[in-house]
């Protein structure tokens, strides 16, 4: 009778079991209905970015300016952060705590930019910046 090929690198499988079930025991899942609730945040934030986008590039009134243009890329980075932060959200491995939270870190930087990208849209349209 034949013996079972080694495996080259020279790891007895029990030592690769034990090494997985002591990654198992560290991990943290989420508790029920957090990843559903931050997704169908990412995607109304994402939906209203995009919609505010396109009024703002296409249907509203006025030239382009330097703080209209800056608006428009803090807009385009807040949904390229925004697009990350789903992405990360449909991963399987974001149900454990750690990474969950910096999906999170990411959705809170897409955030503080879509608020400064619209704060300074809004300021732009009426006229108090005339750059």
């Amino acid at each position: 009778m034949t013996e079972p090929p080694k495996r080259q690198d020279d790891y007895p499988d029990e030592a690769i079991e034990q090494g997985f079930q002591a990654i198992m025991a560290r991990r943290v899942p989420l508790p029920g209905g957090y990843r559903q609730g931050v997704i169908s945040a990412i995607t109304v934030l994402l939906g209203f970015s995009l919609l505010f986008l396109r009024y703002w590039n296409f249907e509203a009134e006025g030239g382009w300016t330097v703080a209209s243009i800056l608006a428009t890329l803090l807009l385009a980075v807040a949904i390229i952060l925004q697009l990350v932060a789903l992405w990360r959200s449909l991963l399987p491995r974001d149900d454990d705590e750690p990474v969950y939270q910096v999906t999170l870190r990411w959705f809170l930087a897409s955030i503080v930019a879509l608020l400064a990208g619209v704060l300074l849209a809004g300021l732009t349209a009426s006229h108090v910046f005339n750059l």
